[in-house]
């Protein structure tokens, strides 16, 4: 018990120094956690460490896809959903079939149905550290929205393959059978994740206290994907759902304190088992390699297959993103033109107002889903996704968390398992290691850019002036009241306005602001002022001259303005 505790630790620290020194160094953390992890593998006397496939599958993996879903925009998802139901749905089920007659044809005596099985394994790619590459060389948030999207439906597709390609191994269904079961385990995902996701919210809003609300959350990702399992439905698809319903709700029926708690403690967990399986990812080399020794199988016959395989993925990745690419152009050139449509029926609907030939509240709501479908066709017409955010798309494979656990959870009757375990783990760190090193200059060298800073200026302050404009509406209306039934001061309304309105502006130029000179000294005298204030702090609790729940609201308030500024980018 010792052992495992003191294995715990070195293993926490591990991920924690990986982290911090990936973006001194330029790498992606998943990367440096495997070489960690190999390393730490070779040392001598090390001990073998075993880790079921099913406490990834139903313990790691679940918090992961939430801790994921929950910070993706439910609007954003719905917007690039055909771009990401091609690459999770369509292209893992191409990759794991054509993976699989490739595997029969290497490796001799294989059944076509466990070679699909492993073709499920490798096929979904691992978005973690792609969209960490794209994020900090400031790829376009569509592409990181498709990647994200990607990265939390192609787990669930994977995964029904992988079972459904397994009990095939023993002639126990059929196409039809397979079909059929897929749509099952779809649909009662999806019910399922968004029941948990609806219902944990709702309970959540009514609780009100940030500490209880965060420790509900923690359960969320197992009340979804439990019983998903349970029923043989998708319980990473119901995961997902749950994720995004509670991302989706959160604004409407959370406090705000509530939302930051959540934030913050999920982001935690979330750097923790991501970046851990990693590094468990690396450390399993030696012990995978050793299986295929045992079994007396070719080590390096099952690398050079993996690389083989490693190639295929590439290529049937890439052959896919020429249909798609010139499918979503199409989609784009389409919500050009339904652009002027909708503007059309606005403007028929206006007429029909002025006339008074229409029920006001019909007429508001098509006015309504009008605008809604107007935005989003003004998204997909600005921003398309060309041959450069094809080829980003095509070289954004890497594998990691399905593929490690998924191919250690293939039965012990499967033949030439422990050489098609090696071939996963050969898959998942070559594309890890050659795709995430590489792909920082692949996206230099395609000089794709972020989304245009000064348009990104307008959207935010039109959406600030839009908010603050809402509250003092509120506030000049006539009936509003004290709880005694008297008016508030005029004086009191319009100082809280101009206030309200100030604090406002000043957020938005220094959220939008990019960073000189002046910007900089500012973020280091805010630096030196709240040291100075910290260190009188801790001088005044040495004293003894104040209670400690003095001394705690005076923390706090450093503590408030330290993080208000730092979101602003003032201070980090």
């Amino acid at each position: 018990m010792e052992s495992i505790a003191l294995l715990f630790v070195i293993g926490v620290l591990l991920v924690i120094g990986g982290s911090w020194i990936a973006p001194r160094i330029g790498v992606a953390a998943p990367i440096i956690l495997v070489l960690v992890g190999i390393g730490c593998s070779i040392i001598p006397g090390q001990e073998p460490l075993e880790i079921e496939p099913e406490w990834i599958l139903a313990v790691v993996l679940p918090p992961i896809l939430y801790a994921a879903a929950v910070n993706v925009p439910i609007t954003d998802f719905k917007r690039n959903f055909r771009a990401i139901s091609g690459l999770s749905v369509t292209l893992v089920a191409l990759s794991a079939v054509a993976v699989g007659y490739l595997l029969t044809w290497l490796i001799p005596g294989l059944p076509l149905a466990a070679g699909i099985a492993l073709g499920a394994v490798v096929s979904p790619p691992d978005a973690v550290a792609a969209t960490a590459i794209g994020k900090r060389l400031g790829l376009p948030s569509r592409l990181v929205t498709v990647l994200e999207g990607e990265g939390l439906l192609n787990d669930a597709t994977a995964l029904v393959i992988m079972r459904a390609a397994i009990a095939a191994i023993g002639g126990t269904v059929t196409l039809g059978g397979v079909a059929g079961g897929f749509v099952l385990a779809v649909v009662l995902g999806v019910g399922i994740g968004l029941v948990v996701g609806v219902a944990t919210v709702w309970a959540r809003g009514r609780i009100g206290q940030p500490t209880l609300t965060t420790a509900i959350s923690f359960v969320v990702p197992f009340l979804a994907y439990l019983p998903a399992e349970a029923v043989h439905a998708s319980g990473v698809l119901a995961v997902v759902i749950a994720g995004l319903v509670t991302g989706f709700k959160s604004a409407r029926h959370l406090t705000a304190q509530d939302r930051i708690s959540e934030r913050m403690n999920w982001r935690t967990i979330q750097l923790l088992l991501e970046n851990g399986v990693f590094l468990v990812m690396g450390y399993q080399m030696t012990r995978v390699i050793e299986g295929v020794e045992k079994d007396h199988l070719s080590v390096w016959g099952a690398v050079g297959v993996g690389l083989l395989v490693v190639l295929a993925l590439i290529v049937v990745r890439g052959v896919f993103m020429v249909p798609l690419i010139a499918s979503l152009r199409r989609q784009q050139r389409r919500a050009s033109r339904m652009i002027a449509r909708a503007d059309d029926a606005l403007s028929r609907i206006e007429q029909s107002e002025k006339s008074g030939n229409t029920d006001a509240r019909r007429s508001d709501l098509a006015k309504r889903h009008l605008d809604k479908r107007r935005a989003d066709w003004q998204v997909l017409s600005r921003d398309g996704l060309g041959w450069r955010g094809g080829v980003v798309l095509t070289w954004a494979g890497m594998r990691g968390v399905v593929t490690l656990a998924a191919a250690q959870s293939l039965p012990l009757d499967v033949p030439f398992r422990s050489e098609l375990i090696l071939i996963a783990f050969t898959v998942a760190v070559v594309t890890l290691l050659l795709h995430g090193m590489t792909l920082p200059p692949v996206i230099r060298a395609l000089g794709v850019r972020a989304d245009d800073h000064d348009a990104l200026q307008v959207e935010i302050r039109e959406l600030v002036e839009q908010i603050v404009a809402a509250g003092a509406e509120q506030l000049s209306s006539p009936e509003l009241k004290t709880p005694e039934g008297q008016p508030y001061s005029a004086q009191l309304i319009a100082e809280t306005t101009k206030n309200r309105r100030r604090l406002a502006d000043a957020y938005t130029a220094q959220f939008a602001a990019v960073q000189n000179e002046e910007q900089l000294q500012r973020g280091a005298l805010f630096r030196i002022m709240i040291d100075a204030e910290q260190a009188a702090l801790l001088d005044a609790r040495s004293s003894g001259r104040y209670s400690s729940h003095t001394l705690e609201l005076g923390q706090m308030v450093i503590d408030a303005d330290a993080a208000r500024m730092a979101q602003r980018g003032i201070v980090g």
